[in-house]
């Protein structure tokens, strides 16, 4: 259904909007995390290595999808919030159109860099053969993986965020039973969580697109382009800035994958899961930055500065919500949630991964508000604000983790997490309260 956020109380209108978004962000990372679970405990504390070893490089191809998901999604909330239905199908055929290109594209590209990268990255030759096995099997399926998020970002930019959560439970299912089947019952190890992976998102990519079409039909419009220019240089005025984006922290995420690397195979297993967990509550924050973005988009269309000023405040007491059980989850019980990861609650592993947890969780609030900020700036479309706001936060993290390491060992590489997160929110914060973005 799609739905209208430029009316009704704020505070009600985001919780309604973002909830399906946080359960299928939910969804998603449980499937994300049983792939390591299942991994780690029915193959080898080497085999989760070998699936975190590749876990950065992944989430450069995420963030093209996402970073494309969210230009469209911007571009499609303001039309749809100004009454421009002609541009809204004409700019969601062109998003589909370019998923699909960019997608086969990053396929041939990921299938030729993948070993190399791993080698650049100094992965340990011990679990070398299985990380590119599994980093592979996903570059083979990232075509499904663009198409997914650009038909998410479309449903979100309609209103609609009950179909992709009704999709993502699906395809997280099909993922969890098929890694059991292929891990446990199979046995095809590292390779049988990445062909699940590829299998679940396939099916669901192929649904999402299905259902999309319908949906698009159901607007009525006069007659409308099926690839235009212009909406391509729309959607990308948006999507480049927040492809750098999420980029230059994939980039930054591989030299710390770098850095973790040299303390050996535990510390990379323990790291690993850790991230897990942490991608976990982050998600979170960016799913109701998300949130935030569509319903900032369609008030700006709309012309209802003032109700994007109120969403701010209804976003960043959403996050407080959601970041406070995550803080006392992670910092509390990392050792148990570690535990779950690894066979016979292996001692190393769980004790790299509890500290991590125990120093970037208490943090959690200051991260989300930053994330929250950045997606009112994103929606208004003041994308150099956003973008510096990000960049502060990846050129800290990045060089004070090289920095604190060279002196307190893989300690210090957590330990920059927390600095970066509380001067970046500063930043942006800052560039909100300027007030600039009201003139995009």
């Amino acid at each position: 259904m799609n739905r209208d956020l430029t009316q009704g109380r704020p505070d009600g209108v985001l919780w309604s909007f973002a909830l399906p978004m946080l359960l299928s962000v939910a969804f998603q990372q449980i499937y994300s995390i049983a792939d390591s679970i299942i991994v780690g405990k029915f193959v080898s504390g080497d085999a989760l290595a070998a699936v975190s070893a590749s876990y950065p490089i992944t989430m450069i191809f995420m963030a093209v999808a996402t970073g494309l998901s969210a230009g469209a999604g911007v571009v499609i909330s303001r039309q749809f919030g100004g009454g421009e239905n002609e541009k809204v199908k004409t700019s969601s055929s062109t998003a589909i159109i370019s998923a699909l290109t960019a997608g086969a594209l990053m396929t041939v590209i990921g299938l030729a860099l993948s070993a190399p990268a791993l080698k650049l990255l100094k992965t340990d030759a011990a679990i070398m053969g299985d990380s590119v096995l599994y980093l592979n099997i996903y570059c083979a399926g990232l075509v499904f993986l663009l198409l997914y998020n650009i038909c998410n970002g479309v449903f979100t930019a309609l209103g609609d965020s009950l179909t992709p959560l009704v999709l993502l439970i699906f395809s997280s299912v099909l993922n969890i039973i098929l890694d059991l089947v292929f891990v446990i019952v199979f046995h095809w190890g590292v390779g049988g969580a990445a062909w699940a992976t590829l299998a679940a998102q396939g099916l669901s990519a192929v649904i999402s697109l299905l259902l999309l079409v319908f949906r698009l039909k159901r607007i009525e419009s006069g007659r409308f382009r099926r690839f235009s220019a212009a909406a391509l240089k729309s959607i990308l005025k948006i999507g480049v800035p927040s492809i750098l984006q999420s980029s230059f922290v994939s980039v930054g995420n591989l030299f710390i994958q770098a850095r973790v690397n040299s303390f050996g195979v535990d510390v990379i297993a323990g790291y690993g899961a850790a991230i897990k967990l942490n991608t976990f509550a982050v998600n979170c924050f960016n799913t109701v930055s998300n949130a935030v973005s569509s319903y900032t988009a369609q008030n700006m269309g709309a012309k209802h500065v003032d109700r994007v000023e109120q969403g701010m405040k209804a976003g960043i007491r959403i996050m407080i919500v959601i970041a406070l059980p995550f803080t006392v989850l992670l910092a509390v019980f990392g050792g148990p949630m570690m535990s779950l990861f690894v066979k016979g609650g292996d001692a190393a592993i769980v004790a790299v991964g509890r500290k991590m947890l125990m120093i970037i969780a208490p943090f959690y609030v200051f991260v989300g508000t930053k994330i929250i900020t950045d997606g009112i700036l994103r929606g208004s479309g003041a994308i150099y604000a956003f973008t510096t706001s990000t960049f502060v936060d990846l050129i800290l993290r990045v060089v004070l983790c090289y920095i604190f390491s060279a002196f307190l060992g893989e300690t210090g590489i957590w330990m920059g997490w927390p600095v970066g997160w509380v001067i970046s929110t500063g930043v942006s914060f800052a560039f909100y309260k300027t007030g600039k973005w009201k003139k995009y």
